[in-house]
Formats: C-alpha cells, sequence, structure tokens
C-alpha cells in the first residue's frame, strides 16, 4: 500500500513538474514573440495638399502593401469583418475556445478537417510569419503568435495589422491597396458589395481573384452578404441592391498622379534615412489630374518625340500645386521618364521683364519712355530682332511687349548682366552660364541655361509685387524654406504686369487679368510662356527632350495656346491687383533723361574698362611662401563707378568707386581677376601670384 503511494506521489510529482515546465516554456515562448513584434513594412506612398493618394510604391518584396488603421476604413467594412470572420473578435484572448470545440466537433463528426475555430488575431499572427495551412506545427506556433500578439497590442492594434496583411489576389495585400486595384478609390467608402467582397477574398485570393474567376468571386461575396443579413448587420433590402452589384473583371493600375515629383520626394525621404514611408506635397491633386489629362491629348497631336511640361504655383505661398514632367512618365518615344520641368535650357526673351523690371527700379527707365530699336553694336556683340525688322523709335512698354531685342540689351547693358543673374539667383534658382566666369549681354536674350521650374521662381516673384517667396512642393518644408527675397522693388513689379498684361499705357487703374511673356530659344529649340494672374503663375515648354531643334516652334504659336488651356482649367482667373503708392503715369511727369533714351551701352561710349595692373599673363612675386604676403594692387581704367572686382567668379570687392583697389591673395597659384563696371561693361586678367 505503502508502495502505491510513493509510486502515485512520484508519478504526480512528474505530472506537475511536466505540466509547469510546459507552463514555463509556454510563457517564454509567448514573451519571446510579443518582444519582437515588428510592424509590416509598407511601400512608400506620396500625398497630395489634402492628402489623397497621388503616387504609391510597392514595397521591397514586390507586394503591394500600404499602411492602414481602422480610421482609414469605412466602418460597415469593419462590422461585416467581424461577423464574418470573428464576432467574438472583442471579447477573447486571442483563441476562441467556443469556436475551437465547435470546429473539432465538426471535424469528428464529418470525418475530416474542418476549418472555422481561426480568430482575426490567428490570421494576423500566420501571416506575419508567413505560416502556411493545415500543419499541426504551424497552427502550434499560430497559436503563441495570437496569445503573444494579445499581450503586446490592444484590439485596434491588431485589427490593424490585419488590415494591412490581408491578401487579396496576386502581390496585393492590405484593404487599401485591395480597394484601390479593385476599385479605383480609397477604402475610406465602400459600398456594401464592395465590402462584402473584401472580406471574402483572404479566405481564397487566388482561387477567388475577380479578374480570373469572376463568377467564383461573386458567389463568395453573395455568402457574405447573405450572412450579413442573417446576423442583422445590413438589412434585406441593401443586400439585394449589393447583389447587384457587378463584380470587377480587372485589375486597375495603381495612382501614379505627379510621378516625377512623387519619385524625387521618395528619394529625398530615403537619402534623409528617418524611415519615413509617407511624404506629403503641396501639389492639388483634382488639378493635377485635369492637366495631366490634358498634357497626353496635347501630346497626341505632336509628332514625335516632342513633349511638354507644365508648372503652376500659388505666388503668394510659393506653392507648386501642379508639375506635369512629361506627358506620360512611360512614353518612351518623349523620353517621359525626364522631368522637363527641371531640365536646363535656353529661355529665349523670358527674361526680358526681369531686365525692364530692374531698369525701372533704378530710374533708368519707365514704361513710357521712348527707346530706339535700331541696329547697334555692343563690345563686338551685334544682337538682331527675331523677325529681322527694326521698329525705330517705340515707348519701353511696346518694346517689351512686342519683345524686340535691341531695347533689352540697352537696358541690360545700363543695369549690368551681373545685377540680372544675382536677382534671377535671389529667387532660389540656378543658372547655367557654360564657361563663362562674368555673364555677358547675350544672357538677356537666352545665353544660359534655366529650367521651367526656376523660371516659375522668377515670375512667381513679379507677380507677387517683386517679392520671390520659396518656390517649394513639400508641404512640411514651409519653415524650412528661408525667407522672401525682393528681386524687384512694388512699383516695377506693377509696371511688368502692367505691361504683360497688354495695357497701352501706365493708368492707375488695375492692369488686367492675366499677364504674360513667350520666349524662343535660338534655332526653334525651345517654346515657352510664362503667365500669371492674381493667384497663380503658370509655366508652359515645349520641345524636343534631347534639345533638337523643331523647325517653326515658336512660344507665340505653340506655347500660348497650352497657357490658355491651362487657365481654363484653373477656373475664373483671379484679376491682378491695382497699382501701389508711387506709381508715375504719362510721359508729362518724367524726367528729361528718361523721356528719350540714349544709348549707354560700354561700346556706344567708347569707355569700356581696362585693367591696368596687374597685366595679363604676369607673374607677380608677393611673399606668400614666407608668410608674409603683401597685397595685390588693381587698377582700372575707363569704365563707370561703382566697380565690383571679381576674382576667380567671387564678388572679392564691391562697390568702389575709387580706380585702385587691393587684394591679398591667401596662397600661391592662377588666379582670374575681373571688374564689372556700373553698366555692365568688363575686363578680365589672369596671372600667377606667389
Amino acid at each position: 500500500m505503502q508502495r502505491r503511494l510513493v509510486r502515485a506521489g512520484l508519478a504526480g510529482a512528474v505530472l506537475l513538474a511536466a505540466g509547469v515546465g510546459g507552463w514555463w516554456w509556454t510563457e517564454r515562448a509567448i514573451a519571446a514573440r510579443a518582444a519582437v513584434i515588428a510592424e509590416p513594412e509598407t511601400g512608400f506612398v506620396v500625398e497630395a495638399r489634402d492628402g489623397a493618394l497621388l503616387r504609391a510604391f510597392a514595397a521591397s518584396d514586390g507586394r503591394w502593401r500600404m499602411a492602414a488603421d481602422a480610421g482609414d476604413v469605412d466602418p460597415r467594412f469593419l462590422a461585416m469583418l467581424e461577423g464574418w470572420e470573428d464576432k467574438r473578435f472583442r471579447t477573447h484572448g486571442g483563441i476562441d475556445a467556443v469556436a475551437l470545440m465547435r470546429s473539432a466537433f465538426d471535424s469528428v463528426r464529418h470525418a475530416r478537417i474542418i476549418g472555422g475555430g481561426s480568430t482575426l488575431t490567428m490570421q494576423v499572427a500566420r501571416l506575419a510569419e508567413r505560416l502556411p495551412t493545415g500543419s499541426l506545427a504551424a497552427k502550434g506556433r499560430q497559436f503563441l503568435g495570437a496569445l503573444a500578439l494579445e499581450r503586446a497590442l490592444g484590439k485596434d492594434e491588431i485589427l490593424s495589422l490585419y488590415l494591412r496583411l490581408a491578401p487579396y489576389g496576386g502581390n496585393v495585400e492590405g484593404i487599401r491597396a485591395a480597394s484601390l486595384v479593385w476599385f479605383g478609390h480609397e477604402p475610406k467608402r465602400l459600398t456594401a458589395g464592395e465590402a462584402a467582397l473584401l472580406v471574402a477574398l483572404p479566405q481564397a485570393p487566388e482561387r477567388l481573384r475577380p479578374d480570373l474567376e469572376p463568377e467564383r468571386a461573386r458567389r463568395a461575396r453573395d455568402r457574405v452578404l447573405d450572412r450579413m443579413a442573417a446576423i442583422d448587420v445590413l438589412p434585406e433590402a441593401e443586400v439585394e441592391r449589393a447583389k447587384r452589384e457587378p463584380i470587377p473583371t480587372r485589375r486597375r493600375a495603381m495612382p501614379m498622379l505627379a510621378a516625377h515629383a512623387a519619385s524625387q520626394a521618395r528619394d529625398r525621404a530615403l537619402a534623409e534615412r528617418r524611415g519615413q514611408t509617407a511624404a506629403r506635397l503641396t501639389i492639388d491633386a483634382a488639378l493635377q489630374a485635369r492637366l495631366e489629362a490634358y498634357a497626353r491629348e496635347k501630346a497626341a497631336t505632336l509628332p514625335r518625340p516632342q513633349s511638354l511640361a507644365v508648372v503652376v504655383a500659388d505666388h503668394a505661398t510659393g506653392e507648386i500645386l501642379a508639375s506635369v514632367g512629361s506627358p506620360d512618365i512611360f512614353d518612351a518615344g518623349r523620353d517621359g521618364y525626364v522631368d522637363l520641368t527641371k531640365a536646363q535650357r535656353s529661355p529665349g526673351s523670358t527674361l526680358k521683364p526681369l531686365i525692364y523690371g530692374l531698369a525701372f527700379e533704378r530710374g533708368i527707365a519707365h514704361p513710357e519712355s521712348l527707346m530706339d530699336d535700331r541696329p547697334t553694336s555692343f563690345a563686338g556683340y551685334t544682337p538682331g530682332n527675331f523677325d529681322g525688322r527694326f521698329e525705330g523709335t517705340l515707348t519701353a512698354r511696346r518694346a517689351l511687349q512686342l519683345s524686340r531685342n535691341l531695347p533689352a540689351v540697352e537696358l541690360l547693358a545700363a543695369v549690368g548682366p551681373s545685377r540680372l543673374v544675382s536677382r534671377i539667383r535671389a529667387t532660389g534658382a540656378s543658372l547655367e552660364l557654360g564657361n563663362r566666369t562674368l555673364p555677358g549681354l547675350a544672357i538677356g536674350l537666352g545665353g544660359l541655361g534655366i529650367s521651367l521650374e526656376d523660371l516659375v521662381r522668377i515670375y512667381a516673384g513679379i507677380a507677387n509685387g517683386g517679392l520671390a517667396k520659396p518656390l517649394r512642393i513639400d508641404a512640411n518644408a514651409a519653415l524650412a524654406a528661408g525667407p522672401a527675397r525682393r528681386i524687384l522693388s512694388e512699383q516695377a513689379a506693377w509696371y511688368l504686369a502692367s505691361i504683360l498684361a497688354g495695357a497701352p499705357t501706365t493708368a492707375k487703374g488695375p492692369p488686367g487679368t492675366i499677364a504674360w511673356k513667350t520666349g524662343t530659344s535660338f534655332g526653334y529649340r525651345d517654346a515657352w510662356t510664362l503667365a500669371f494672374d492674381g493667384r497663380h503663375v503658370v509655366g508652359v515648354w515645349l520641345g524636343r527632350p534631347d534639345g533638337a531643334p523643331v523647325p517653326g516652334l515658336v512660344g507665340q504659336d505653340a506655347a500660348v495656346p497650352v497657357m490658355r488651356d491651362v487657365f481654363a482649367r484653373l477656373g475664373p482667373p483671379v484679376p491682378l491687383p491695382g497699382p501701389p503708392p508711387g506709381i508715375l503715369a504719362g510721359t508729362a511727369r518724367l524726367p528729361p533723361a528718361m523721356r528719350h533714351l540714349q544709348p549707354k551701352g560700354p561700346t556706344a561710349r567708347g569707355d569700356a574698362p581696362e585693367i591696368v595692373f596687374p597685366p595679363n599673363a604676369a607673374r607677380i612675386e608677393l611673399g606668400i611662401a614666407e608668410g608674409a604676403s603683401s597685397a595685390l594692387s588693381l587698377k582700372v581704367r575707363n569704365g563707370r563707378p561703382p566697380f565690383t572686382w571679381y576674382v576667380d567668379g567671387h564678388a572679392t570687392l564691391t562697390g568702389l568707386f575709387e580706380r585702385q583697389a587691393a587684394w591679398r591673395p591667401s596662397e600661391p597659384g592662377f588666379v582670374e581677376i575681373s571688374v564689372v563696371d556700373a553698366v555692365g561693361g568688363a575686363a578680365t586678367t589672369r596671372v600667377f601670384v606667389e
């Protein structure tokens, strides 16, 4: 008897130890899993200013998987999902004992394994670990994973994981990608039929794919609908309507608006390495969609490989509202993958307004000043007009409206090419000056490289009363964009708006509705129109992406119609503002020197600046090697002060009225020294200092 009691005690101890060991192992397994629960990788998404999806990128494994939580989904779908998959989801601890016992009983009764005991939490555990179905070992891991999820996360967090991981056929995972692929819209609002189909698909995503098996998908959807009627989630009448909804029979492409800008936003985010999965742009999604559709229609009328690009911005805020880098990013025949809003091209005559604005600001000219449009030479540079004709004497207003070249170059000689470049760069624009250290007069007629986006920066500054706000497309970069920079006086900017809007004289009233300027680059390579109203600035470019000539391509004929079509898609134009204080109307109040401008370019004066010292190609000992170098004397004759001295392209001495200056080099070697006078005349010398 005693021996039997000992054996029983030993057996009990073994069972207890086994139970304790099993409990300890299970706890360790659950705790280990709970500690390493990770968010599934989702693809990068780029959103518009209002949160609308512009473009989505697949995750690194090639699957369309997008971030989503309960707040992103139609509440009716969530009710249907829980009613169909796991009606006790909110109350169980990850494993539904009632459902498991019922499933086991059904399996015994039918002599085969019957499903139905899996909870939503268990499904999330299986999807997260990519576990197979039908394996006892996998089922055990699924149980442990479900318990770990319930321990580490709340119910809504577990539901959010399901909304990101549920399979919907092919490489589509998660409710948001599924709704976009099968219905073409976000899951925020779903019809009853759409919600039922999305509830049914994860049960057998490949067997029920609506594009491959539409009839099976319909039957699965209808079973969900019938169940929703039975448990009072949906009324019978709505179920009947939902059953009449068509099943989608094709897979839709994911949204791809502002494709170039979206790709650049993703690249910036990845470069910053902050773990971002989304970016928001200032783009207006509805406007972007309208302009992209228009660009494709317009491109269809152009012979390949001609293309076009459009930028629309709000000049008061600097926000880019639409950016069409090419009509179709996948159009290889037009190099659609190239963002033509950022390509540097010759701007033709589009910089002329800024030249005139600088002349107005500095009191050199007034819109009603008379100018001469006749053949003139500027230090060997002899520009002509686009049409080969000369108009004689005309007002500055009319000269700009007719885009005459000679008056523009005359004014540029007076204000100085370096000043023009400085004001352009103040907007944040980047210029390509080739191998020239200093800009020449040819830049006024397109002799440099600049992008469409940067031209929009310039015209936005003119439209905003001469105050250029930093142009931006990143909606989160408002604070980092930097301060506004004044590129023209308020009065000069208003004069330009009046001229470009077509006003015949300087008057006190509003200048009109839309102000615009065209440009055609040398050799008919680029056609431009830049335009603005009281709110928007629009930039249009047409040409070949490879920069080859297009005979007959002229801004007036090619780009102006596109500009007008863009404004038509913006809605009613906003009138331009009235004049600021200080506007001079008419010629009677002009100073005599401004009534009829006389040539003031360097060649017409015959006194272009010359560097007297140091002479070109000289070798000058300054004691640099001994560490006690003396200053290099700089001397200029002729030219008009004030003078600016440049060393290797950098402005080193500015605003000097004396003809002598001194500069101290920090190291031996060749240096290029240039001087620019008050009206843009320049001279250069290259010496070796030691």
